[in-house]
């Protein structure tokens, strides 16, 4: 199966390449498609709104994704709104400097008040506008100050649970690229998603 990844962002699409590996003919989204509006209040309509975009542009079957880092204490944040938590043109480091400083601001210390969900929602969009769906979620932590040197995003912040559901200690930053996404939240939507179009 043929399919455009509508995503713009390097990091997710050489992800999205290592969690899919040889099943699936992935097609590199074309250089000269602008930037689609993010501006859905959830996470599948952020995918919706890229993948109909990059099936309308080429003609092609396409997959997209949103991830948003949900804090319990934060009231959901950053959710929805993780790639521009700290503003527009955020960058990584922005926004979990951010996340960290409102996690202090509230006194946030102890790990049970520092428990978070990192969720993913993937979704195929094909020509004749039929869609398949799946998501992932991996619960965790947010460490006290980045951790690791790969990954990106909040990566460098988040300790996602071991498989029985215990606390972790490494974040995935300080997993290598393999271990992260065997247990992650793309991962586990990308792996979903394919075991519904095979």
């Amino acid at each position: 199966m043929r399919l455009v990844v509508a995503s713009a962002n390097p990091d997710k699409v050489a992800e999205i390449n290592a969690i899919l590996g040889d099943e699936f003919e992935l097609v590199p989204r074309p250089a000269d498609i602008p930037d689609v509006v993010e501006d859905a209040t959830t996470l599948e309509g952020n995918a919706r709104l890229k993948a109909v975009a990059i099936t309308r542009a080429t003609g092609l079957a396409s997959i997209a994704d949103d991830t948003g880092l949900e804090v319990p204490v934060l009231g959901g944040a950053p959710g929805v709104w993780s790639a521009r938590y700290a503003g527009e043109n955020a960058t990584y480091e922005d926004n979990v400097t951010k996340l960290l400083r409102e996690l202090d601001r509230i006194g946030a210390r102890e790990a049970w008040s520092r428990r978070a969900l990192f969720r993913t929602v993937a979704l195929m969009h094909d020509p004749d506008g039929d869609e398949v769906i799946a998501e992932g979620v991996v619960g965790g932590s947010i460490a006290l100050a980045p951790r690791g040197a790969f990954g990106f995003g909040y990566d460098p912040v988040f300790i996602p649970d071991h498989s029985d559901g215990s606390p972790g200690s490494r974040t995935f930053a300080e997993l290598a690229p393999d271990e992260k996404h065997a247990i992650s939240h793309r991962g586990r939507a990308f792996r979903s998603l394919a075991s519904l179009l095979t």
